[in-house]
């Protein structure tokens, strides 16, 4: 099957007992067993409920992989793969980060013995200088949040051969759509399904998906005793979701093309961050990895304030003021004091986070409404 087929019916049956074409809500915690120990293959919905086992194979399959995992946030997909680590064990990410996952990082793991190392990983030669005997992870996101950054899934992947060192990538800004990590050599993908895989803003979600049968085990073992699972609703909606991915995805990128484009020519902006812009660091790397470029830009002002970047998005009426992205609506945000105020100033603005820094989510709205909305703020 094709990627646009697999969105569709990839992991998906129609209902055994009725023939119901879309996959049952299984609102249930517990099943019925016919003796001890003999059941249909569920016993307890934090460890199986057939709603999610539908999700977490149709994501596997739509990420090239054999196993997929479902928790209720991104962050509790992070937690589950840096659970996998023990005290002494190092981790190599980049500086530009999210800024949840580098709360989770430095305020939940680091004080159990657990050493972060951050640096550039838009240049592959970078985690050499950092790859020791002790580095079990090497945390990727690519296109990195919020500065766009391209990572080289497969340096990266040459670099760590040999080692003992998991690769993970953070495939939320691209979604399989756009770029399969596993293809390229990564261990495992992690998904905040709240975004574009979802799609609607109508749920928080997280997801991992691999082909390696041991960190399967591991990744389950910790979902199971963990428990932070999604809901059965919630695994009902990302399915719905999941099903027009591709024509979202399509419009997402087309409207990010033409939005970077039109910034590049306002009197009033900076500089413009998008990996489909050929003076884009690393865009000869995104056109080897990824399909299209996403619906992701940042941009900077000529003003380069606080001030004036809460100005444009306060005058912003279709671009909605707002954390999270992904969904077909239209978001505005300021890194520096929405998702990115966990992270120190001064290893913020290293990153490049500046000041006036603005982070849009370009919808699937009319381009030209997108582009007046945009246009009217800034003037």
């Amino acid at each position: 099957m094709k990627f646009n087929t697999k969105t569709i019916h990839a992991g998906l049956k129609p209902d055994s007992a009725t023939g119901a074409i879309m996959t049952p809500i299984y609102q249930t915690s517990t099943y019925v067993q016919d003796a001890v120990g003999v059941h249909k293959g569920y016993e307890y919905s934090r460890t199986h409920n057939p709603t999610r086992s539908a999700l977490q194979a149709n994501l596997a399959e739509l990420e090239g992989g054999k196993f997929g995992a479902c928790f209720a946030s991104g962050l509790a997909a992070i937690d589950c793969v840096l659970k996998m680590l023990s005290p002494g064990d190092e981790v190599i990410s980049t500086n530009d980060l999210y800024g949840g996952s580098y709360r989770i990082f430095n305020t939940i793991f680091a004080k159990y013995g657990i050493k972060f190392h951050y640096t550039a990983l838009d240049d592959a030669s970078k985690v050499k200088a950092l790859l020791n005997e002790n580095t079990k992870l090497v945390w990727v996101e690519t296109p990195t949040n919020p500065m766009l950054k391209i990572v080289d899934i497969e340096a990266i992947t040459k670099v760590i051969k040999g080692s003992r060192a998991m690769l993970a990538v953070d495939n939320t800004f691209a979604t399989p759509y756009i770029q399969r990590p596993l293809e390229l050599g990564a261990d495992v993908v992690m998904h905040s399904v709240t975004k574009y895989l979802g799609g609607h803003s109508d749920v928080v979600m997280g997801a991992l998906i691999t082909s390696d049968e041991s960190i399967a085990r591991e990744m389950y073992r910790i979902q199971n005793s963990s428990g932070a699972v999604c809901g059965p609703q919630d695994a009902f909606l990302v399915l719905r979701g999941v099903k027009t991915l591709h024509l979202r995805m399509q419009r997402h990128s087309e409207n990010g093309e033409k939005v970077a484009n039109w910034l590049t020519m306002h009197p009033a902006v900076d500089k413009v961050y998008y990996p489909g812009l050929s003076g884009h660091r690393n865009h000869h790397i995104a056109k080897k990895q990824m399909h299209a470029f996403g619906g992701m830009v940042s941009f900077t002002l000529k003003d380069d304030t606080t001030r004036a970047a809460h100005n444009v998005l306060n005058k912003c009426k279709l671009f909605a003021l707002a954390e999270s992205l992904g969904g077909v609506e239209s978001l505005i945000g300021h890194p520096a004091t929405m998702t990115h105020a966990s992270i120190p100033t001064d290893i913020r603005r290293e990153s490049g986070v500046a000041d006036s820094l603005i982070r849009l989510s370009v919808g699937i709205e009319d381009i030209d409404d997108l582009i007046v909305d945009l246009d009217d703020a800034l003037k």
